[in-house]
């Protein structure tokens, strides 16, 4: 099996590892980082489960090989809490929102998310621009509408965005 050692930036930490030249981004994640709040649902790039951020823009990581991430950063679910547990604003209005039932696509959503808060400008998000957003997300439980409402009030407020 052909192998390449790559450095690679995830959740703010540089690792250098060997890795096989055709392991995807999320099963290095999931299997060699232990990283596992990154699901892998249809592994063909279509339900969003997977979404993670590399170099700010979100990607499917079940379509990008690990070696392609090599000098790049990533951002997972896990990069979202702080080092006490506190969740970031997205995460405890999707709680009080309950926007998540069985939670298996909710970290794709929520790293879908983070990139539309880092990249636009909170006067301008509203409810089309949020469902936009997650119209490559997959959610066979919730309905969309309490993932909306905790978008809405966390992202189009610039005090409850971070």
């Amino acid at each position: 099996m052909d192998e390449r050692i790559i450095t690679i930036e995830v959740n703010g930490k540089q690792y250098r590892l060997k890795v096989p030249v055709r392991e995807n981004l999320a099963d290095f994640l999931r299997h060699r980082l232990h990283l596992t709040g990154t699901h892998t649902g249809c592994e063909h790039g279509v339900c969003g489960s997977c979404t993670i951020l590399l170099d700010s823009r979100s990607v499917r990581s079940c379509l990008i090989l690990a070696v392609q991430c090599d000098g790049r950063s990533v951002r997972t679910v896990e990069s979202l809490a702080d080092a006490a547990g506190k969740l970031d604003p997205l995460q405890d209005a999707f709680s009080r929102h309950h926007a998540l039932q069985c939670g298996f696509c909710t970290p794709g959503v929520l790293m879908t998310l983070v990139e539309l808060r880092e990249n636009a400008d909170p006067s301008e998000i509203n409810e089309d621009m949020i469902r936009e957003k997650l119209s490559g997300n997959l959610c066979r439980c919730t309905g969309y509408q309490g993932m909306v409402d905790a978008a809405l009030e966390t992202l189009s407020r610039p005090d409850k965005r971070l």
